[in-house]
């Protein structure tokens, strides 16, 4: 079997991307079909690759263009970039509004009595009323003609799509607006006022328009909403390194990396990339791997180790021997990943679309029904076409195309003003399913650099030991020595002035202090300088065992002290691990880091699972074999070495202090570094998707009231006709409730920012103040908007925090000894609430 890519054009919906799949499964010998609508591609599985000429020919006659992927575009359907259909969208928008505006004014203040022009008053004048809204409709129709072609386009291929119902819908409208235009003529012919007046009425060319106009609006909201960059293949390629320095017997030549060979020998000083994958042959260096591990600590490398493309060396001299090159690299594997998993992504399918296929079939054959019982029952032709067409007009998608895009804005909107990034519809529908959280360790559950954690002293001071040792560190840009270097500077100690420098790789560093030689690295640097570390073994084994990096300073005869450092853990982790355990979520730590330290780290976070040791592939790996399960992943990030795993995942979370590539491949972006909001953005996905189902749950109620009143069902009873007028009328009321209900998303907040906690609490604790937890019950709370409100008025008060619980009517609130329980009391009941 051969694995293939297709690019694919003329997909505008989930039925498109359902047919191309169906079109390609329609062939014998083709498996693993895969159709990525926000990629235009495909991927597939066939025997023989001859059999690609038959895969395109079949989806070209499924109606869409096909190629595969770096051959020729296909020509069949020509698509802009993303960016030009967005903004090529908002122009259509624009120009349709501009004539829909006069358009209205024209037809509604006829009804309304507002003033109109002489020429189009008066029953005389009903044909120039009535053909200057159809002047005013012909531009709205050809801006928008596209839904009409692929509409109907759709509809004869016996797929019919959401463009299909917009078409209908429309062209239902603007035919009776002809038809009454007919009968307006008729009527002045024969003198019959009463005709005329009637049918002038009956114009419907602003509901023909207004259709296309308000479908518009939404198809560019959503295209906005789902917008995002994909330019994250490019960058992880501008990693490696473009030239090299080729050693050819005493010859050392630069050479572009395109023309390294397997078995050449490269010279990589300090502060140069590795160009291709190799293992040392000479000399030593401390590698810097974070591009592709994502570990911040570098890694000191000598003779036998292993090197890796695109890693950086950031001190000493090696020579290597190629390995590995171009296609072979693990810089390529991790490209290659990345852009499997986004081929074989499926984008998350409209509810709308999938029944849009019954929905306009059902639609069409109610209308025809119902005109042939109105003839059959004896009514006048008339009656039984208004009827016909004011079930096609009711039945008018407007608010089912609005239901998702609006709520998605509104959503994504709020989101993004409380530090979530969303990138796509989809990605907000499946956040809210998720069963596992797996997270990157470094700079996600970390901070992602080290720091001083334990000092232990051996007859020497604290402010000694620190002194000695940020010495012998000052002027080093190691991430070790930086640390000591920090914790130099938080004590206020003064670097001891130091001398003789000598820099041992891979060991660590020695000096000449006030005429004493001091040695500051690890048990190897001890045991090559003869110096005795009995009486710290203990303890540096007790360090170890947690997962930190212990660092021994001495003197020529024995060990004065011991610093230990690690990549501690956010402040804001543990809280978010809890969180989301509460909401039934397992967590699971990914890391390159060895199993010792990753152990410490998910112990100190609270995390369920780990998987340690690992290269960026294994952790995509893993992500895969939990979603071949049935478990829907998130992966949360913040490297390029997590690239692959953020986009194999169900939804991938990037971390605002992450990579751009990071950030480019995941679906949702968390603005801070603060992993409380991945709670927040699970629990807003659950909020905007309820949404969307209200909306949708409401244009197909809609319908299913409408269409028989539409219908004409009362009529025999209660003399009850509705006309295609009121009927347009309630499809934009419909519209209107699908509006109004999203923007209540508006009014959701995060479950407490975690920021403000700390900050109260270190207000608090400047003050000495002990804080107090009082738990008050409120009357009146009744909706989100009740408990924003509560919420606000409570945390306005300096020192406080408060979370209001809408289902148990009650507050919680921490506040200092100083802030009264009359104080929290007045201020809510000032808010407009009953306090019991």
């Amino acid at each position: 079997m051969e694995k293939l890519t297709f690019d694919i054009t003329g997909m505008t919906c989930a039925a498109c991307s359902a047919r191309v799949e169906k079109a390609a499964k329609s062939i014998d010998g083709v498996t693993g079909v895969s159709v990525n609508l926000l990629k235009n591609s495909m991927t597939c599985e066939v025997q023989e690759k001859e059999q690609s000429e038959e895969l395109i020919r079949a989806i070209e006659k499924a109606g869409y263009g096909a190629s595969l992927k770096g051959e020729n575009k296909p020509q069949k359907v020509n698509m802009p970039k993303e960016n030009d259909v967005v903004k090529g969208m908002i122009r259509r928008f624009i120009a349709s509004l501009i004539f829909l505006l006069p358009l209205f004014y024209i037809s509604m203040g006829r009804m309304l009595g507002l003033p109109q022009p002489a020429f189009l008053t008066g029953t005389e004048n009903a044909v120039a009323y009535a053909f200057t809204q159809l002047l005013l409709c012909l531009p709205v129709i050809y801006i928008n003609r596209n839904y009409f072609i692929n509409g109907f386009k759709a509809l004869f291929r016996g797929a019919p799509n959401m463009d299909t119902l917009i078409a209908t819908g429309s062209a239902a409208a603007f035919i009776y607006g002809i038809f009454a235009i007919y009968r307006i003529g008729y009527g002045l012919g024969h003198g019959d006022t009463a005709l005329v007046d009637k049918y002038a009425m009956d114009l419907y060319f602003e509901g023909s328009a207004m259709i296309l106009t308000l479908i518009t609006l939404g198809k560019t909201l959503e295209a906005r909403s789902k917008k995002k960059t994909t330019d994250a293949i490019a960058q992880l390629i501008d990693l490696a390194p473009k030239t090299a320095t080729l050693i050819r017997g005493d010859e050392r030549i630069t050479i572009p990396a395109e023309e390294i060979k397997v078995g050449d020998i490269l010279a990589v000083k300090a502060g140069e990339s590795v160009a291709a994958d190799g293992e040392i042959i000479k000399g030593s260096g401390s590698l810097n791997e974070s591009a592709i591990t994502g570990e911040s600590i570098p890694v000191e490398k000598t003779v036998g180790d292993k090197v890796i493309c695109a890693t950086v060396n950031t001190g000493g001299y090696f020579e290597m021997q190629v390995q590995k090159t171009g296609e072979d690299t693990t810089l390529s594997q991790i490209i290659r990943l990345v852009e499997e998993a986004s081929a074989t992504k499926a984008p998350i399918a409209r509810l709308a679309d999938k029944i849009s296929g019954i929905f306009v079939p059902v639609v069409m054959t109610i209308a025809v029904v119902t005109f042939i019982i109105w003839m059959l029952c004896g009514q006048n032709f008339e009656f039984a076409l208004s009827r016909g067409i004011a079930v096609l007009v009711i039945s008018c998608p407007c608010a089912l195309g609005l239901a998702t895009p609006v709520a998605v804005m509104v959503g994504t909107g709020t989101a993004a003003k409380n530090g979530i990034l969303i990138k796509s519809a989809g990605a907000l529908e499946v956040a809210g399913k998720i069963d596992i959280v797996a997270f990157d360790k470094t700079g996600t559950v970390t901070k992602g650099e080290p720091s001083v954690t334990d000092i232990v002293v051996y007859g020497k001071s604290q402010a000694e030991l620190i002194g000695i040792s940020a010495g012998l560190e000052n002027g080093s840009d190691h991430p070790l020595s930086r640390a000591v270097m920090e914790k130099a500077e938080a004590l206020r100690i003064k670097p001891e002035a130091a001398e003789n420098y000598e820099i041992v790789i891979g060991k660590g560093i020695s000096a000449e202090i006030k005429n004493t030689r001091y040695f500051l690295g690890n048990e190897k640097l001890m045991q090559e300088n003869n110096i005795p570390t009995d009486k710290a073994e203990k303890d540096i084994k007790a360090l170890s065992d947690t997962g930190k990096t212990v660092l021994i300073l001495s003197d020529r005869e024995t060990v004065l002290g011991l610093i230990a450092v690690a990549d501690t853990i956010k402040e804001s982790s543990k809280e978010a691990i809890s969180r989301l355990h509460s909401m039934g979520i397992r967590t699971l730590m990914l890391t390159g880091d060895n199993e010792q330290t990753a152990a410490a780290i998910a112990t100190a976070a609270g995390i369920d699972e780990i998987e340690s040791s690992l290269m960026p592939e294994d952790k995509s790996g893993i992500i895969s074999n939990l979603m071949a399960k049935g478990e829907r992943v998130a992966m949360v990030g913040d490297g390029i070495n997590d690239a692959p795993a953020l986009t194999t995942a169900t939804v991938g979370i990037a971390v605002g202090a992450g990579t751009d590539i990071a950030i480019d491949c995941a679906d949702i972006v968390l603005m801070s570094s603060e992993l409380t909001s991945v709670s927040d953005a699970v629990s807003l996905s659950k909020r905007v998707m309820r949404n969307i189902k209200q909306n949708l749950f409401w244009a197909f109620i809609y319908n299913a009231i409408g269409i028989p009143i539409a219908a004409g069902v009362l009529f025999p009873i209660f003399g009850i006709a509705l006309n295609p007028m009121i009927a347009a009328a309630a499809m934009s009321l419909s519209s209107f409730c699908v509006v109004s209900n999203s923007l209540r998303l508006r009014l959701w907040k995060p479950k407490g920012f975690y920021k403000t906690k700390i900050n109260n609490e270190t207000k608090t604790a400047e003050k000495g103040e002990e804080k107090m937890t009082t738990v008050i019950k409120i009357e009146g709370m009744m909706c989100g908007h009740c408990k924003a409100m509560v919420e606000k008025v409570l945390n306005a008060i300096d020192g406080v925090s408060a979370t209001a619980d809408l289902e148990n009517k009650q507050a919680v609130v921490e506040h200092p000894e100083s802030v009264s329980v009359e104080t929290l009391k007045q201020v809510i009941i000032d808010a407009g609430y009953e306090v019991l």
